[in-house]
């Protein structure tokens, strides 16, 4: 990371990022992210390839599986700057979720990668992966 001051604009964006997920403000979370955005999952076979694909996904789960996040818990934080206009962050991840079944508590790592577009830092890709200690 260089300074502090440098650091704040990708870093609120990203904390905006994990803020609205965690409270299942799904428009809010989803404009954090770029049209053109990626997405990596465990839990999908395939890579989802703009955010429309994965609100599309997010909106099935809710319809069919009764999805929900009640609250995420974001460790281990790092953000990385690559230059002026692209930073990386990764953290462990814990996100309590409901569904049909009940409620879950899941742990993962994750890497969210920024960028700064006309001014305004959006999440260009995020990956998700299984927590080594699960």
């Amino acid at each position: 990371m260089t300074t502090a001051g440098a650091a704040s604009a990708p870093q609120s964006a990203i904390d905006a990022i994990i803020a609205a997920f965690g409270d299942h403000r799904r428009d809010d979370y989803f404009a954090g992210f770029a049209a053109d955005a990626t997405f990596v999952f465990p839990t999908n076979e395939l890579r989802l390839e703009s955010r429309a694909e994965y609100e599309a996904e997010w909106e099935r789960w809710e319809r069919e599986d009764g999805f929900r996040v009640l609250r995420c818990a974001s460790t281990r934080r790092r953000l990385q700057l690559l230059g002026d206009d692209i930073a990386v962050f990764s953290h462990d991840v814990e996100t309590a979720l409901a569904d049909g079944d009940g409620e879950m508590v899941s742990r993962e790592r994750e890497t969210i990668v920024v960028q700064r577009r006309e001014g305004v830092w959006l999440g260009v890709h995020e990956h998700l992966s299984p927590h080594p200690a699960d």
